[in-house]
């Protein structure tokens, strides 16, 4: 099997290469940085710039599927400039995918593409699965909305798409973790706000699982790529914390230190999302890390 990955130099791509040569699946990706193509029987590159509409068609060869991860990352300052490449960055690479499709003879018989809970809307108590209609209506929220209804047009070439709705994405390998273990470990660090806001996580070793899962199961509509266990952020500092054998001196950050130092990015660490898994377990997915201490244990094994 051959599988288009777009965004496959970024944290989850990678993982999901590194899955894809132990389970003998060849890839074809896209980059928008020529020099960085490689060409081998099992992995070819090829160029794009969906910014500019241009696109190496080759790139169809051989493949059965598309992985799309491409987007900007939304973990820099929000200048309005930037928002809008946030923006520009997941819908012009999608409708470019679906413009080529359209324009050239494929395989491609199902897509999958990145999506995130951010289309949720922040809640202490509400239990969101993939029916819920409570969305988020703040930046990040509708750039989701924008993105997915972007996704959506694969289904007029009569190509069934799957979204999987990622959470914050463990990794030993920068990420989200990275930022919150960085202040613990020069013992400055403390939960965010209230620290009762929920964090729907899950480690990228079952991200990438859960991707080609979607892939070989034929999935079709929205799943949430979480973990069945979400923590509050109070409780996932406080296991960094304990695991990492660093106290918590300091109290918890204000929120209005939050916002005056991050502006409206703050929304990202002050929201919260209790996000069900329970939509893609019962399709008999399963995962290697249920609970958080599991994941941390596997990240931090070396230490």
């Amino acid at each position: 099997m051959r599988i288009l990955i777009t965004g496959m130099t970024g944290l989850v791509g990678q993982e999901i290469r590194k899955l894809c040569k132990a389970m003998e699946v060849d890839i074809n990706y896209l980059s928008t940085r020529e020099n960085m193509l490689e060409d081998s029987s099992d992995c070819q590159g090829f160029y794009w710039n969906p910014a500019e509409g241009v696109i190496d068609h080759r790139c169809l060869n051989g493949a059965e599927a598309i992985i799309h991860l491409a987007g900007a990352n939304v973990a820099r300052k929000w200048t309005r400039s930037y928002k809008q490449e946030i923006i520009n960055s997941r819908v012009d690479s999608t409708k470019l995918l679906i413009d080529t499709l359209k324009n050239n003879q494929h395989s491609i018989q199902q897509v999958v593409s990145a999506s995130a809970i951010g289309i949720y809307r922040s809640s202490l108590t509400k239990l969101h699965d993939e029916e819920s209609n409570e969305l988020a209506d703040d930046f990040l929220g509708n750039v989701v909305k924008e993105w997915e209804a972007a996704v959506n047009g694969f289904k007029a070439l009569n190509i069934p798409v799957c979204k999987l709705r990622i959470g914050m994405v463990l990794s030993d390998d920068g990420g989200a973790l990275e930022k919150i273990v960085k202040p613990i470990r020069n013992y400055v660090g403390a939960p965010l706000g209230t620290g009762d806001q929920w964090q729907s996580w899950i480690h990228v070793i079952d991200l990438a699982s859960m991707f080609l899962f979607a892939v070989q199961a034929d999935l079709d509509g929205v799943y949430n790529a979480v973990a069945p266990n979400p923590v509050t952020n109070k409780n996932m500092t406080q296991q960094i914390a304990e695991h990492l054998g660093k106290p918590l001196i300091l109290p918890k950050v204000p929120e209005f230190a939050l916002k005056l130092g991050l502006g409206e990015m703050a929304n990202v660490v002050l929201a919260s999302q209790l996000v069900s898994a329970n939509k893609i377990k019962e399709e008999g997915f399963n995962f290697d890390f249920n609970d958080f201490k599991s994941a941390l244990q596997e990240i931090y094994a070396k230490e």
